[in-house]
């Protein structure tokens, strides 16, 4: 007999197939704008990489030692020490590989509600069974975890805690001391994950909670920063959980695409990564600004919205007994789109909220976008 898990599909990835018509602006899909990639200097990495045969060749299953050592270098200058990192095929292969090493029918993991949607996906693919923990603006609430690992007793806790997908809110420092204390006594596992850190726009960085917790695995991404199309992720573990972790690797890939990661390594020698990071800050800030400015005029009142500080996303809550599903249909009739926030929920959705991106449209496409929404909602 077959086992079959009663996983859905992404509604995101389902809506780039019906936002891929170029008249549609959608603030759907959370991509990194196409014009802003380092073409050049991407370019130049894979030509200088492809000097050596040995990059079209198998590799081991850590990944390129250059890379990783160019990653850990990275992560310690931001203030959270790594001596080493696992290479994973974009950061859902690293949650992936977690998953299978530490989760299985009948385990508990708890998640922010909402959350993340693929990580939800790749929990039930497991047989997992996942647990809601409440949030609010400053991010995952501290006593309704205690009440969640008291009665639940999770195996791992899930978070994108700085600029969360999909609400864009950053957990407080001071509660992700309380949370680093809870796990630490409970012995309960952490997975952070965090490939939005960098593109802050207003305010100070936040230490990671991998700073100040042991039990912390944490995952990074090329992705928003570098290019998706690379699918150049990491894990940094303790030791021997991150050995246990490359076992499972092995046995899912071998190893990640020798050839991107070799370019990666090269477009890390030798470019300013960060000074690229900056020109996406200030591009995806304006961007930023440009939505947050125009939602008051394109929804109706009493609607609610999340203020990020970076990231990608903008969440929303409309007043009364609507179905953002329903509204999405009609707003693809006007040429725009939105996620509904309701497949973000893990048990009980609430069908009146919705996620929107401002990083994949200029500031005069959000203006024509949100004025086409305003159609819709107002």
């Amino acid at each position: 007999m077959h086992r079959t898990l009663p996983v859905a599909s992404s509604p995101v990835r389902d809506l780039l197939a019906l936002t891929s018509r170029p008249e549609v602006i959608s603030f759907a899909g959370g991509l990194p704008a196409p014009e802003l990639f380092d073409l050049d200097g991407v370019r130049a990495a894979y030509d200088l990489a492809l000097r050596d045969r040995s990059v079209l060749q198998y590799a081991p299953t850590e990944g390129n030692p250059a890379l990783r050592a160019l990653i850990s270098a990275r992560l310690t200058g931001r203030g959270l020490p790594t001596p080493d990192v696992l290479i994973t095929t974009g950061s859902q292969q690293a949650l992936a590989l977690v998953a299978t090493a530490m989760l299985g029918p009948g385990a508990v993991v708890a998640v922010e509600e909402p959350t993340y949607l693929a990580a939800l996906q790749c929990f039930q693919m497991t047989g997992a069974r996942v647990v809601p923990v409440a949030s609010d603006a400053d991010g995952l609430v501290p006593s309704s975890l205690r009440e969640v690992v008291a009665a639940e007793k999770p195996a791992l806790l899930y978070l994108v805690p700085t600029f969360a997908n999909p609400t864009g809110r950053t957990l407080t420092a001071a509660r992700r001391a309380e949370i680093a204390d809870i796990a630490a006594a409970r012995d309960l596992w952490i997975v952070e994950d965090d490939p939005y850190g960098e593109l802050r726009y207003r305010g100070s960085a936040v230490p990671a909670l991998a700073s100040i917790s042991d039990t912390t695995i944490y995952l990074g991404s090329f992705s928003k920063v570098g290019a998706p199309g690379m699918r150049l992720g990491w894990l940094r573990a303790p030791a021997d959980l991150l050995r246990t972790l490359t076992i499972v690797k092995q046995a899912a890939d071998l190893h990640t695409s020798t050839v991107d990661q070799a370019a990666a390594a090269s477009y890390l020698a030798h470019n300013d990564l960060d000074a690229h990071i900056t020109r996406l800050r200030a591009e995806y800030g304006l961007r930023r600004d440009a939505m947050i400015a125009a939602l008051p005029s394109a929804v109706p009142d009493g609607t609610t919205w999340s203020d990020p500080d970076g990231g990608m996303f903008v969440w929303l809550r409309l007043p009364g007994d609507v179905d953002s599903a329903v509204l999405l249909k009609e707003a693809l009739r006007h040429d725009v789109a939105f996620v509904p926030g309701a497949p973000f929920f893990a048990t009980t959705p609430d069908h009146s909220t919705l996620r929107m991106s401002f990083t994949s449209n200029t500031v005069d496409e959000i203006a024509e976008g949100m004025a086409r929404l305003a159609k819709v909602l107002g």
